[in-house]
Formats: structure tokens, sequence, C-alpha cells
């Protein structure tokens, strides 16, 4: 998945990597779906809709890009699907997805499902901060190249 790719849309650029990756409505449909406990191919169908031939490509790549791994289901006559931990770290982008869609993709009013913790009580607007907690924006900050040294984690 790091290693270079001449299909990248934009090779230095995270955001177009990160959507080369799991850009697609599908994909990201299947990882929402896996954060919140779907496992089977079934479940998956069933609760998105998807195409079986659809379902079985993304749940293919996302594999092949190690957001997603199977495993012999608990009945151990099927095999299930788990995020993995590059997958579990999608979490925050969700999150802020969801809550983009709460603000601007419905009519005031209009009915739709909220996020919310173990107590029931909805999850916090995810927002960037600065390191002494001051609220970032786009006005506020700016994409810097890293030297070819510096971009290794």
């Amino acid at each position: 998945m790091r290693a270079t790719n001449p299909g990248w849309t934009d090779p230095e650029c995270p955001v177009a990597r990160t959507l080369d990756l799991v850009g697609d409505r599908w994909s990201l449909l299947v990882i929402r779906d896996a954060m919140d406990g779907a496992r089977s191919f079934t479940e998956f169908q069933r609760r998105t809709g998807i195409a079986r031939n659809i379902l079985t490509d993304r749940l293919r790549r996302l594999t092949a890009h190690g957001l997603v791994a199977q495993r012999p289901a608990p009945s151990g006559r099927r095999q299930e699907y788990v995020l993995t931990d590059a997958g579990r770290d999608l979490f925050p982008v969700i999150v802020t997805l969801r809550q983009w869609g709460e603000r601007h993709a419905f009519a005031p009013g209009e009915p739709h499902s909220v996020l919310v913790d173990e107590q029931g009580t909805p999850v916090p607007e995810i927002s960037p901060t600065g390191a002494d907690g001051t609220p970032l924006d786009s006005g506020t900050t700016h994409v810097r190249k890293l030297p070819d040294q510096q971009a290794v984690r």
C-alpha cells in the first residue's frame, strides 16, 4: 500500500492517495458498517443494498489495501471481514463525514441517524486544533511538502 504506485492520482498528496484507496461510495459504506459490527458478506449486502459483484470487488480491494482482513467466522463454515488497524484508523474520517452530513445533507428537521457514545450521548464535533488548543481551519493552515527523509513515519 505504501509502495510507489504509478496509478496514484497525485503521488505526493495524502488526501489523493487516501481517496485512491477508499474514495468511492461503496468502500466507505463497507468501512462504516464494519465499524458498526457488520462482519459477513450477507450483512454488508443487507445493510448497504450493494450488488454482490460490487461488494465482492470492494471487499477484495479493501483487503488488498490492508484495511480489512478475512478470517474464519466463529461457526468455522464461512469467512468474516474485520477491520485492520489501518481500517480502524479511518474512524475519525467516518465521524467527520457523518457530522458534515448531519449539518449539510439534510433539510432542517429531516430525520437522520446520530452517532452516540456508550451512554447514548451524541459524539462531540471533531475539530482540528493546534498544539496550543487553538481551533484550526483552511485559513490558518497550509500544506508543506516534506523532504524525502522526513516523510518516513
